[in-house]
């Protein structure tokens, strides 16, 4: 068996910036543990693959570890691929997945996603944050993930999460966010029980913040900012149930599995 693999990284125009994926596209659906191995020996945050069906696409996402509900990044990598390599017709790709029906457009240099808005609730307070992360949070959310929102940029920049912690929460994730310096709202993304310590730019995570800071700021348009070491920008907006993030993207590499 040969399989086609592109590399892309997401969020930023430069290579080596942003965050990276994988993007498997198939004729026809392989078994989910081959694509779980796959994802493994890719070694990325998500591995995407996607199989055309009519004038749509289905599309699943593995971490190194699990298959996930939901990935904005590796999305926005296989519309990249669709919309540079495989199809250049299109300038909007509907994906069915999991987490229901995903639309994405070309828009200029930028690819816009449109994702399903959940609001997080308020969550009990758990001492287990404050000894991962050695900080206590002014909030605790949840949805998906957990968010934890802090008082400024500097507290987000310098947290330094105990990983073995966080892999003993029941949610996918911890995400740690506070409104940002000259931007809207910085966040960070850990995810060790996926086999993610720190991801480089989460568009998903952003579903459950844009509701709460477009409830913040009272505005619908926002821009955020993750502060990983890679980091990355994501001009983002809150329309009735669905959230649409912005960012671009750029080939790093293609190339072939053989199996």
């Amino acid at each position: 068996m040969k399989l086609d693999i592109y590399h892309v990284d997401t969020f930023t125009s430069k290579i080596f910036g942003g965050n990276g994926a994988c993007v498997c596209p198939l004729k026809e659906w392989i078994d989910d543990n081959l694509m779980q191995k796959i994802a493994l020996e890719n070694n990325q945050s998500a591995t995407a693959f996607f199989v055309k069906n009519e004038n749509r696409y289905d599309i699943k996402w593995f971490t190194p570890k699990k298959e996930v509900m939901l990935c904005g990044h590796a999305t926005l990598a296989s519309a990249y691929i669709i919309f540079n390599y495989l199809d250049k017709t299109l300038d909007s790709i509907i994906f069915d997945s999991k987490s229901g029906i995903l639309s994405v457009n070309k828009d200029d240099k930028l690819i816009s996603l449109n994702l399903p808005a959940s609001m997080p609730e308020l969550s009990e307070n758990n001492p287990l944050f404050t000894v991962a992360l050695g900080i206590a949070p002014l909030k605790i959310l949840q949805q998906d993930d957990y968010i934890l929102i802090y008082e400024n940029e500097e507290i987000i920049k310098n947290i330094e999460p105990d990983f073995e912690a966080l892999k003993n929460l029941d949610l996918r994730g911890v995400c740690i966010s506070a409104k940002g310096d000259d931007s809207d709202f910085v966040y960070r993304f850990f995810a060790p029980k996926y086999g993610i310590n720190e991801d480089n730019v989460t568009g998903s995570i952003c579903s459950q913040l844009v509701p709460f800071w477009a409830q913040v700021y009272q505005k619908n348009h926002l821009k955020a900012k993750q502060l990983s070491k890679r980091g990355g920008e994501i001009l983002c907006k809150l329309e009735n149930e669905r959230v649409e993030i912005k960012g671009e993207a750029i080939l790093y590499m293609k190339g072939q599995i053989i199996i």
